[in-house]
């Protein structure tokens, strides 16, 4: 391996693919095509507020959010990448209201993809930490266009997700269902080299993510565990907690798959007609199945996340995930007060 022994991505899919003699490697092709992406990307934020990125972009996505003109670029970028080569069915991204329909001069594939262009947006003004973030699933009807209805399956279907993690280095963490990798972009060779392979969230933690400002806002069970961890060594844990907020979902992940611990976004009463905050098919589902691959638990704060059905393309959730004993604490928590 030319790499200080260590394998590149392109190797990594490979090695994988000759598990499976049958594969015509379109499912490497489309990887590929996705970590161009965001090398482009990662390349577009190191350039800042140079690039004049900076700022708002006069246009808010189908959430109502403002939208970065970053934001409308990563989007363009995982548009542009991967639309070409004839893998894919279809595509559906969080900055669009419908999914995207492959233009009609490229080939449709057996594949669909969903993504997060631009994890954590708001952090782009304070030069934070940002990523990407997608998910890979089976077209029901390879070849042919793909309808909305396509996209609305279980996490428990993907073949693969990832994020990449555009911070003093930049990685791509992926799975394709045999464990959760992580490649870092070796920049003088522009390639993905394995830096960590199979990564494990260990099932104990002593650190936890939360958005305090909401907790007025929070159901009993999750206040009861937050306030138990507070408590610290004199509370009926009786260890000390540390607590941690990046508003990154990306960066959440990544510290917990390199450290530990579990992160709480959960229901709450402050949007009432909403089951959560984040997205299912673009940002719960990929996290869900890389932190499961990694030993992990990921959980809508009551049951498993990958075993929800989504309903709608931009359905959300609550979110619970990391060390197997904090997620199972805080489903116990739920069951409790439920049967109170």
């Amino acid at each position: 391996m030319p790499v200080a022994g260590r394998a590149t991505l392109a190797q990594f899919l490979i090695e994988d693919r000759r598990r499976a003699p049958e594969a015509t490697g379109d499912f490497d092709a489309l990887v590929t095509d996705i970590a161009l992406a965001c090398k482009a990307i990662a390349r577009r934020v190191a350039h800042g507020a140079l690039q004049g990125d900076a700022g708002g972009a006069g246009s808010r996505n189908v959430h109502g959010e403002e939208q970065k003109p970053l934001d409308l670029a990563s989007n363009d970028l995982f548009l542009r990448a991967t639309e070409w080569g004839g893998h894919l069915a279809g595509m559906a991204s969080e900055e669009l209201e419908l999914p995207y329909a492959i233009p009609s001069h490229y080939p449709r594939g057996k594949y669909l993809l969903l993504f997060d262009p631009l994890d954590g947006s708001s952090n782009i003004d304070v030069n934070m930490t940002v990523g990407s973030i997608f998910s890979v699933l089976r077209a029901p009807t390879p070849g042919a266009h793909a309808k909305l209805d396509d996209f609305l399956q279980p996490g428990s279907a993907q073949v693969c997700a990832g994020y990449a993690v555009y911070g003093p280095s930049t990685m791509l963490v992926i799975t394709i269902g045999r464990g959760t990798h992580a490649f870092t972009l070796d920049p003088d060779l522009s390639e993905w080299v394995l830096s960590h392979a199979h990564l494990r969230v260990g099932p104990s933690a002593r650190e936890f993510a939360i958005n305090a400002s909401n907790s007025r806002f929070w159901e009993p069970a999750v206040k009861r565990y937050v306030d138990e961890c507070l408590a610290g060594v004199s509370g009926p844990r009786g260890v000390d907690f540390n607590m941690r907020w990046i508003a990154s979902l990306v960066a959440e992940t990544h510290r917990i798959l390199m450290r530990g611990g579990v992160f709480l976004y959960p229901r709450d009463s402050k949007s009432a007609t909403k089951h959560g905050r984040l997205r299912m098919l673009y940002e719960t589902n990929p996290i869900a199945f890389l932190i499961e691959q990694a030993g992990g638990m990921a959980s809508t704060g009551e049951r498993r996340m990958m075993d929800e059905q989504p309903t709608g393309l931009h359905q959300r959730s609550g979110f619970v995930f990391g060390a197997s004993e904090e997620v199972e604490r805080i489903e116990r928590y739920h069951r409790e007060l439920d049967e109170a």
